[in-house]
């Protein structure tokens, strides 16, 4: 169901499921149902707040409750939720009980609202319907540095109605994770945000290895606070996720006008509630190299706002050094200069609570000095920090593909292809926000996926894959194979290119194996079981 959503009435998914009766299908639905604390009653007095009225805010989560049961969604994730009320926690509890949902609840750490010196609890709830689910595990991610905010990590099994997609010892496992980041109050807050994000799948990387999961899709939803043309959505990209809502309606970054999906407090109206998805085996790269290039990424918009050119920022950097390269201490000097600069101080890198810690400004660093020789010249500069490679990262709308895969043996997992998704109420998927609604906020998205078998590589341990580009001798030998791309499988199966992508053809001498052994024994220190392959003939001096 490409290109034209069919609807019925103003909703589509229920339409969507009943089409598809012969495939099973799994929904998701992602809320942010505004706590009582923040919405104003009155125009005139700012202070009166629903939660002053229970009347107000106990009808409204009612409605609330009877469109989410009536939509009945597979995943159910909601923000903004008033953990510290008992009676509503006890009746959204209570009625999705009795549908048939588990749930999960979680207060931010800093135990109220973000606007109110009253003790307001708000936070998360996640529930998942036990016709399609059994809960493996469940995990809070508390982020008491990073905003007080939190997200909510599920690790679920598919059940019946999904037999017919079983096969022998097909793994039917999904990880859901609940999220609402900060509110950009001003521009030193994006790395906060950045932050968070980065703190999400550093988590969901750790509980992988903890539990030896091979790949599984990762659905990730919430109020991202951000839209497609901020750095977040631009990290996740580069870490082979998707939005599922632009996926269905085959929009590109170019479509970032077409829908909204929130009216903040400023009167603004911006789409910021996404629900991500990443299959398994999806092309990504490196974390820390994702992490490097947004933040890289940040700090050139801020110097290109200042009016600095490419020759002003790389002085920058460089500070006292009369040399044509920037030295680690003149690049940590720099970005201490922050009181001394207004661009560096809008964005808060260094001596800020929220800022940079001395390890991650290490691996910006080792991210810059691309032949690791202890300064990054005006070419490293270039490629690294001014001229950032988002721009690299593929557009992909269909995620069934498995381009770029090693393939090895093969054994099968599940994967998810996005068939429908739909904003309610259905004004702001043309961009406006009607007058008429108030509901929330924030626009629901339910979005309706399809599972499939897709194969995955079982190779244990590491995996360097050399595409070669001479043709002269059938001799492989290592010291005379030349090459120009390799391709990194790590133990956890995802697909990763390597910088030496972008360089020239280079002879695979003693000196680029011992490069090459670093960066795997850097990247997977745990087990030094790998397997190289190469492709391509080879040539001697």
């Amino acid at each position: 169901m490409k290109g034209r959503i069919s609807r019925i009435g103003s909703y589509a998914i229920s339409s969507s499921i009943r089409d598809h009766q012969q495939q099973p299908c799994i929904t998701c639905t992602t809320f942010n149902i505004l706590a009582p604390i923040y919405k104003r009653l009155s125009n005139e007095d700012q202070n009166f707040r629903e939660s002053d009225c229970r009347t107000y805010w106990f009808g409204r989560n009612q409605r609330i409750l009877d469109w989410l049961l009536y939509e009945r969604s597979s995943i159910i994730c909601l923000q903004e939720f008033w953990v510290g009320n008992e009676e509503l926690v006890d009746m959204y509890e209570k009625r999705l009980s009795d549908a048939g949902y588990v749930n999960f609840k979680l207060a931010r750490t800093n135990n109220r609202g973000d606007e109110t010196d009253e003790v307001i609890i708000i936070g998360l709830l996640t529930a998942v319907h036990k016709d399609y689910f059994r809960v493996v595990n469940y995990r809070d991610l508390l982020f008491n540095d990073f905003g007080d905010r939190v997200a909510q990590l599920l690790h679920v099994e598919l059940i019946d109605p999904f037999s017919q997609c079983r096969n022998g010892d097909l793994r039917q496992e999904i990880l859901i994770v609940n999220t609402h980041l900060l509110f950009p109050h001003d521009s030193s807050l994006s790395l906060v945000r950045l932050h968070q994000v980065y703190k999400i799948l550093q988590h969901v990387e750790s509980y992988q290895k903890e539990h030896n999961l091979k790949p599984i899709p990762i659905i990730l939803c919430g109020d991202w606070n951000g839209s497609k043309r901020g750095h977040v959505y631009k990290f996740l990209r580069s870490q082979g996720f998707v939005s599922s809502y632009d996926t269905a309606h085959q929009y590109t970054d170019a479509d970032a006008h077409k829908w909204v999906s929130h009216r903040n407090h400023r009167g603004n109206i911006c789409g910021v509630d996404f629900i991500w998805l990443l299959n398994p085996n999806k092309y990504r790269k490196l974390l820390k190299a994702s992490w490097s290039e947004a933040v890289f990424g940040m700090f050139k918009c801020l110097l290109r706002r200042a009016s600095l050119t490419e020759t002003d920022a790389f002085a920058f950097l460089k500070a006292d050094n009369d040399g044509n390269y920037i030295t680690y201490s003149g690049f940590c000097e720099a970005l201490e200069q922050a009181s001394q600069c207004c661009v560096i101080l809008q964005l808060n890198l260094t001596g800020h609570k929220h800022g940079l810690a001395d390890e991650e400004t290490k691996d910006l660093w080792v991210q810059a000095d691309i032949d690791g020789n202890g300064v990054v010249d005006y070419k490293e500069f270039q490629q690294r920090i001014w001229k950032t490679t988002w721009s690299d990262q593929r557009n992909d709308l269909n995620d069934e593909d498995e381009d770029g895969f090693v393939k090895s043996s093969l054994e099968q997992t599940i994967g998810f292809s996005v068939k429908n998704a739909v904003l309610f109420p259905p004004e702001v998927e043309k961009g406006r926000w009607p007058e008429n609604y108030s509901l929330s906020d924030h626009a629901r998205l339910t979005v309706m996926t399809h599972p499939y078998r897709k194969n995955i590589s079982t190779e244990e341990g590491c995996m360097v894959h050399a595409m070669g580009c001479s043709n002269s001798s059938s001799d492989s030998s290592w010291e005379s194979l030349r090459f120009h791309e390799i391709v990194l499988c790590s133990m956890n199966h995802a697909v990763y290119v390597l910088p030496y992508r972008t360089a020239p053809i280079l002879l695979l001498g003693r000196v680029a194996q011992r490069t090459i052994f670093k960066m795997i024994t850097d990247f997977n220190p745990c087990k030094l079981h790998f397997l190289f392959i190469a492709l391509g003939a080879s040539e001697r001096r």
